[in-house]
C-alpha cells in the first residue's frame, strides 16, 4: 500500500471541508480550495480525513498517494499558505512591481512585464549591494510553484557564471571555464 496514502490527515481548527459527491472543498482563513478526486475513496470522521482504495490497479495505486497529498497541501495552504523566493544573480538586473504587475530587467532589450493573478501576492526587495528578490506568496501550491517557474524561465541560471534567476537556497552545478 500507499505509505502516503494510507496515512490519515487531521483537520485542524478554522478549516471547513465540505463534500459533493467526489469534490472536496477546503476553505480557511486565507481561502477557499477544491479538488475533485476520482477512483479514491475518502471518509471523514471526527475531524479526521482517511483514503482508501478500492482495487490494487496501478492507476488507482499512483492516485491514492496523490490524491491525499494534494489535499494535504490544501489544508496546510489555507491555513498557512505557501511562500516561494526568486533570486535575479547578474548586473543590471530588476525587479519591481506595482500591484500585481511584475516588471524585470534581465538583460534583454525591453523589460518584461507579467500579470500576476489575483491569489497571489507578490513583493520586491532590492537593498544596495545584494541581488533583487521576488517573493511569491499564495494559499495555492500549484499555482505558485507554476508562476515561479514561469518568471525562471525568463532567464535560467547558467552553469559558467551563475547568471539568471534562480530560486533562493537554490545550489547551482558550476562548470569550470576554458582550460588554456
Amino acid at each position: 500500500m500507499s505509505r502516503i496514502g494510507k496515512s490519515p490527515i487531521t483537520i485542524p481548527e478554522g478549516v471547513d471541508i465540505k463534500t459533493e459527491g467526489n469534490v472536496i472543498t477546503v476553505k480557511g482563513k486565507l481561502g477557499e480550495l477544491k479538488q475533485e478526486i476520482n477512483d479514491i475513496e475518502f471518509k471523514i470522521e471526527d475531524g479526521v480525513i482517511y483514503f482508501e482504495r478500492s482495487s490494487e490497479k496501478s492507476d488507482q495505486k499512483a492516485k491514492h498517494g496523490l490524491y491525499r497529498a494534494l489535499v494535504n497541501n490544501m489544508i496546510t495552504g489555507v491555513t498557512e499558505g505557501y511562500t516561494k523566493q526568486l533570486e535575479l544573480v547578474g548586473v543590471g538586473y530588476r525587479a519591481s512591481n506595482q500591484g500585481q504587475k511584475l516588471d524585470l530587467a534581465v538583460g534583454y532589450s525591453h523589460n518584461i512585464v507579467l500579470d500576476l493573478a489575483p491569489e497571489i501576492k507578490v513583493e520586491t526587495v532590492s537593498e544596495k549591494g545584494k541581488n533583487p528578490i521576488v517573493k511569491l506568496t499564495s494559499y495555492d501550491k500549484q499555482l505558485v510553484g507554476q508562476v515561479a517557474a514561469k518568471i525562471r524561465s525568463f532567464r535560467t541560471p547558467e552553469p559558467y557564471k551563475g547568471k539568471g534567476i534562480k530560486f533562493v537556497g537554490e545550489q547551482l552545478r558550476r562548470k569550470a571555464g576554458k582550460s588554456a
